[in-house]
């Protein structure tokens, strides 16, 4: 079983989500109108808020009262959604290049042969000549 909670499971209704952030349910109906906390909908129209929902909610509360204006706040959010979706696809693409270079039949090295042509040497062979030169190796994502 997994114990990870679901940072964006739409799981709480208004008066749970007004509770945990410390805020009128009213708020959390203006905020969504003006696009601020956005929660999910049920197919009837109900609003679901995530745990991630509640979390921005209380940190526009924090923003807010430290005097800084809702679209302030607004742009802030916007910004640190944007910075959680590019994480998001760099961990992706970091996944796609491991699992890419461990289905390779075994990395390569590619080097200058002595007419000038480029050679491929295979994992652990080494270069005979000290006239060639390696030009590209491609190096496993764990090893720095």
């Amino acid at each position: 079983m997994n114990d990870e909670i679901d940072e964006d499971m739409p799981i709480f209704a208004i008066a749970v989500a007004a509770e945990l952030s410390g805020m009128h349910p009213q708020t959390l109906r203006q905020y969504d109108r003006i696009g601020l906390v956005v929660p999910a909908r049920t197919q009837g129209g109900s609003r679901r808020y995530s745990p991630r929902d509640v979390e921005q909610l209380r940190e526009v509360a924090r923003l807010s009262a430290e005097g800084m204006s809702l679209p302030a706040i607004a742009r802030i959010v916007e910004l640190e959604n944007q910075v959680r979706d590019l994480r998001r696809q760099v961990r992706e693409l970091e996944h796609r290049v491991r699992t890419e270079i461990e289905n390779r039949p075994g990395a390569r090295v590619f080097a200058a042969g002595p007419s000038g042509g480029v050679i491929t040497l295979r994992h652990g062979k080494r270069v005979r000549r000290a006239t060639d030169i390696v030009l590209w190796r491609p190096r496993h994502p764990d090893a720095n």
